[in-house]
């Protein structure tokens, strides 16, 4: 993983996608997002939107997400939203908006290490769009869940094996040591 070149994406950490199947990604989040910043990376924030007439609401009769509180980024994120490089705001799955391909294409990134909920739907399809134009994804596992639960959360991480291959997927630990080595730190490594 090339830290220099990468960008932090947190996916949809919404009030609407946090529950007790995906609340334990929180604090696993925040503590990436930390680390990740501390070594003056870039993060990225993506904010989905519902809305009336959606393809949501016509296939699945789901009206969820359509406003505050549940679009609001969750309260223990705001802060760190706020100073991030951008938010991103989307009505589909993927990061993959004009606007982030720009941002992406303007910054320079070649790489992106993708967080957030949920799993098996909107990180799994902007790390497998990442992967197809050509950017190196990579989704942390263990700061990643699926409001839908576990199993549904190990189910995203297999499809995403088939899709971005196996070695694509890391844990926090994993980016931790890459920061340190990116910053030089012989201790944190």
């Amino acid at each position: 993983m090339d830290i220099g070149s990468a960008a932090l994406v947190v996916v949809d950490m919404q009030n609407g996608f946090v529950n007790h199947h995906s609340r334990h990604a929180v604090p696993a989040v925040s503590d990436i997002i930390a680390q990740w910043s501390a070594a003056g990376r870039p993060v990225i924030f993506t904010r989905y939107f519902n809305y009336p007439g959606s393809s949501y609401e016509r296939f699945f009769q789901w009206h969820r997400l359509q406003e505050p509180p549940e679009t609001d980024i969750v309260p223990e994120l705001s802060e760190a939203a706020a100073r991030s490089h951008k938010v991103i705001d989307k009505t589909g799955y993927t990061l993959f908006t004009p606007e982030a391909t720009e941002l992406i294409r303007q910054a320079g990134w070649t790489a992106l290490v993708f967080c957030g909920i949920a799993t098996e739907s909107c990180v799994l399809k902007s790390a497998a769009d990442a992967f197809e134009y050509g950017y190196a994804p990579w989704i942390v596992t263990d700061a990643s869940a699926s409001d839908a639960g576990p199993d549904v959360h190990d189910a995203g991480l297999v499809v995403a094996r088939r899709l971005i291959g196996t070695s694509q997927l890391v844990t926090a630990a994993d980016v931790v040591g890459q920061l340190a080595a990116y910053a030089g730190d012989p201790v944190l490594e």
